[in-house]
């Protein structure tokens, strides 16, 4: 069974469901949460903070994606400001010393929690039950994440792991959309590198290997209802029209974010059509139609999850689990 600490509304649980793995997720947000119920996924509302390894004994496999906020350029910088403490602070949680102090003295509280799967993964050692598997995933901006996955695979490895960290692209997973994540797998019962791609990438000229993998998936795929489109984003223009994002219905998406309501959409004719509505954003993250979002926000709940199938390629990796496990979309 898998625990999934900073579940979102599901999109891992959802891969884990897909390959026929149980899972149970801890979310802090309460809106998040009643999307996963309505989802039916097994959910445990709270800090994960506030639980451990052994609060879920059944759990062999350890996954997350702690809050990226504090990591990102639109984000208030404390995550880049405080990498050097927070791998200092990894270092010392590996060698057994309490860094509860220091982390609560950080600022931005979720900075620290960061290093909350790496308490989980060495609670679990210390207890003799270490978890068979863990797959991580975070925004990739360098030098600010990638850093501390780097030094979780030489302080997992220390644990007796084989583990490799980089940063994939979720439209060569079968994702419409160009995402970038940064992403952690360990194993212990084998070797593990990161997961095969099975799409091609988009925006640059294909290598001749390339072209034997499955065509991209584009948003006309994804929202096949809505005909011929383009997509026109203000996110991170300033204001200034010549620096608006667009991208055709013939072409994955940009990067799903919680403002992707704010996008606006033109049809081939020109004409201006309604704005994505949370089903269609939530297609562009690979869950189903019918998904049953819920709360006052599902806009950031769509924007931080993690691509569903993005996350069948994760688990696949680190499970050693095989393609003809993979099962339908519920």
């Amino acid at each position: 069974m898998i625990i999934d600490l900073f579940a979102g509304p599901g999109g891992l649980d959802l891969a884990a469901r897909q390959l026929g793995v149980p899972s149970i997720g801890i979310e802090y947000d309460p809106d998040a949460c009643d999307t996963r119920r309505a989802a039916g996924l097994a959910t445990v509302e709270g800090d994960v903070r506030a639980y451990g390894p052994a609060d879920f004994p059944d759990a062999d496999v350890l996954a997350g994606g702690p809050p990226c906020q504090t990591f990102t350029v639109a984000g208030s910088g404390a995550g880049r400001r405080a990498l050097d403490t927070v791998l200092g602070l990894a270092k010392r949680r590996a060698a057994r010393e309490d860094v509860a102090a220091e982390l609560a003295g950080i600022g931005d509280e979720r900075t620290g929690l960061v290093l909350e799967p790496l308490r989980w993964a060495l609670e679990a050692a210390d207890a003799e039950r270490p978890y068979r598997a863990i797959i991580l995933e975070q925004v990739p901006q360098v030098p600010q994440v990638l850093p501390v996955w780097e030094l979780y695979v030489d302080l997992l490895r220390a644990e007796g792991y084989k583990a490799a960290c980089g940063v994939v692209r979720a439209e060569e997973y079968g994702a419409p959309q160009t995402r970038r994540r940064a992403v952690l797998l360990a194993r212990r019962d084998g070797l593990v590198g990161m997961p095969a791609r099975t799409h091609r990438p988009w925006g640059r000229t294909l290598s001749d290997a390339e072209y034997g993998l499955r065509p991209t998936v584009v948003m006309g795929d994804a929202l096949p209802g809505r005909g011929g489109f383009t997509v026109i984003s203000n996110y991170g223009t300033g204001g200034d029209p010549k620096k608006r994002g667009r991208r055709h219905n013939s072409e994955p998406a940009a990067t799903v974010t919680g403002r992707i309501n704010r996008n606006r959409l033109v049809a081939d004719d020109g004409r201006e059509l309604p704005r994505l509505t949370p089903a269609e954003a939530g297609a562009l993250q690979g869950f189903p139609a019918d998904y049953p979002w819920s709360g006052r926000d599902p806009w950031q709940q769509i924007g931080n999850a993690v691509p569903v199938p993005l996350g069948v390629a994760c688990l696949t990796a680190a499970l050693g689990v095989t393609a003809a496990r993979i099962a339908p979309a519920a």
